[in-house]
């Protein structure tokens, strides 16, 4: 039996988009095992997965930090790792993971790292001569690291839970926050969306978002009908499962539209310094349901975490709320009963 290591141990939306490829791989490869290194924090993530899928935890900012930390690791994998062959898919591709790397290619072990194509994206967010075309998607980044290793990456993951959970009315998730400002549609503009959804009938308002930001979301729900916030109140699988209750969601460029692609829910996301041509767009999800401006700053940042060279963010108040609105009512006719 082989054991093949993959590791990715970023943010949340990142380590998201793995699960198609990954649990496709493993039900294919049965008599293989796959050990996937990631944060401790995305343990529950991983809903209904493959019998030969083992998640082991990383604490970067604990007992895993520094080279004293990734040497604890190594000791930990090494007592872990029970089979000769080992393989291992580095889906990161940062330091910490090349030193990884480094140690099972030492080990004479295959090692397969990923591409993940820097050049082209700072060709696509340069103010200056911009090429402003479609990069690689990071799950066909993900797919090759595996089809380097021997592996079919063809997909065939159809979703974390079975079905979706019959309704009464039509249930709409809204998550209205980001982690960084240039992703973040104005907050007074989406309150102008929940007021506008809120009159509609046959309809329900679910408001997503953390612990923090659960005192404003709580706010709108008594302000507006037909409006309930579930922010601060949920684990991970929770909010997968109530994601799967929902017929729509509405989410920024963030990990909550990457969530609600696991669960198969159509996802209106809003782009403003970031773009769907950077390759993070949500999996399965319909291109055209990308809210969006077309100025031609944009793409200005991959991540959005670059301030507004403009000053105005213009790439996001000039979204207005008749667009979203005017974009959910058009996905709603199908769910009309």
């Amino acid at each position: 039996m082989t054991t093949t290591l993959v590791i990715r141990l970023s943010s949340l939306g990142d380590v998201a988009i793995t699960i198609p490829v990954l649990y496709s791989v493993a039900e294919k490869y049965p008599d293989d095992h796959f050990l996937l290194l990631t944060k401790d924090a995305w343990q529950s993530l991983f809903v209904n997965k493959p019998s030969n899928l083992t998640v082991f935890s990383v604490y970067t900012k604990g007992k895993h930090k520094g080279i004293r930390g990734i040497i604890r690791l190594l000791c930990e994998l090494s007592s872990v790792i029970q089979t000769k062959e080992v393989k291992s898919a580095d889906l990161h591709g940062v330091i910490r993971s090349y030193l990884i790397d480094c140690y099972f290619r030492f080990r004479g072990c295959r090692v397969a790292v990923i591409d993940k194509g820097r050049k082209e994206k700072r060709q696509l967010v340069r103010q200056k001569h911009k090429i402003r075309q479609p990069v690689k998607t990071s799950l066909d980044r993900y797919r090759k690291v595996f089809e380097k290793l021997g592996y079919d990456s063809s997909l065939c993951f159809t979703g974390l839970f079975p079905e979706k959970p019959t309704k009464e009315q039509i249930r709409i998730g809204i998550a209205p926050f980001a982690k960084h400002k240039g992703k973040t549609y104005p907050l007074e503009q989406m309150e102008e969306v929940v007021c506008r959804l809120s009159e509609l009938p046959n309809l329900q308002i679910v408001l997503w978002g953390s612990k923090e930001e659960s005192k404003l979301l709580e706010c709108w729900a008594e302000k507006y009908r037909n409006v309930s916030s579930a922010a601060g109140r949920m684990s991970l699988q929770e909010e997968l499962s109530l994601m799967n209750q929902m017929d729509l969601m509405v989410s920024m460029d963030s990990a909550n539209m990457h969530l609600a692609s696991l669960v198969n829910t159509p996802v209106i996301s809003i782009w403003g310094a970031t773009h769907p041509y950077a390759g993070f767009y949500g999996f399965n999800q319909d291109e055209s349901n990308a809210v969006q401006t077309d100025l031609l700053c944009r793409p200005c940042s991959i991540f959005g975490n670059k301030p507004c060279f403009r000053g105005d963010y213009a790439c996001l108040k000039q979204i207005t709320p008749e667009m979203i609105t005017d974009k959910i009512k058009e996905k709603m006719i199908k769910y009309e009963r």
